[in-house]
């Protein structure tokens, strides 16, 4: 289909966290969280939601998250492991706001161990948040410097064919019309903007207006009229007090 393909060597998460800090891509478009504990800078969700659920699309930004929540990058990653994660099993009666709780007071998981109450709270055998740990902060992935440039290229159309029609039984008509799309599509030019069209110019200084209390001396001078105009002639000669009525 033309998309470029990266094979990660380990977790998929991992490699695209990997890609996103080196700046080859935008964010993590994905609903498995574990991508902001990995390093992540920006994870999507929702992206690819059917719009029957009418999900909004979530955007989160892993440096916000940290100084909103007040955590270093080691505290975050241990209150992940303690919310629960695919490599440490959990701790019960412990969720998202208790974990919070406990990294904030004592700073670790490690820390929290040696506090907790071993009947309310059991720790499960194993339990290794230290390799977990390690894990997270040094994943097995393909540094962004040693991947091949991602590059988008014509679909294959007789390719798919082969493979979605013949040997996955998918109907022709509507593969053909779907890389017809395609095709379509990234033949399309990008939307131009104003800047492409005009010439962006320094903002001139205003022509500054006439004085309007002159204009209004000049047209009464004209007309015969105070200079006031006709409302405050009739004040100077009635002398009007506040309440409308003429002084005594």
């Amino acid at each position: 289909m033309g998309v470029p393909i990266i094979e990660a060597p380990s977790e998929a998460e991992a490699q695209c966290a990997e890609m996103a800090k080196g700046g080859l891509v935008y964010g993590l478009a994905t609903e498995d969280m574990d991508s902001l504990t990995f390093g992540a800078p920006r994870v999507i969700r929702h992206l690819m939601a059917s719009q029957s659920k009418e999900l909004p699309i979530q955007e989160f930004d892993r440096s916000v998250v940290l100084s909103e929540l007040g955590l270093s990058d080691d505290q975050f990653i241990d209150m992940c492991i303690l919310m629960g994660c695919d490599y440490c099993g959990t701790i019960r009666g412990i969720g998202a706001v208790r974990a919070l709780q406990l990294i904030k007071k004592h700073g670790s998981i490690e820390a929290i161990l040696g506090e907790l109450d071993p009947v309310k709270f059991p720790v499960p055998e194993p339990f290794p948040h230290k390799e977990s740990h390690a894990y997270f902060k040094e994943p097995e992935v393909t540094k962004s410097a040693d991947l091949p440039p991602l590059k988008w290229t014509d679909p294959d159309e007789e390719g798919l064919v082969q493979f979605l029609v013949n040997e996955k039984s998918f109907n022709e008509q509507r593969i053909r019309a779907a890389v017809g799309r395609i095709k379509a599509h990234k033949g399309k030019a990008n939307q131009g903007r104003l800047e492409n069209f005009f010439t962006v110019l320094p903002k001139a200084n205003p022509t500054p207006k006439p004085d309007a209390k002159g204009k209004g001396k000049e047209d009464a001078k004209r007309k015969g009229a105070p200079a006031g105009g006709a409302a405050g002639g009739a004040a100077k000669k009635g002398k009007m007090g506040v309440g409308g009525g003429k002084k005594k």
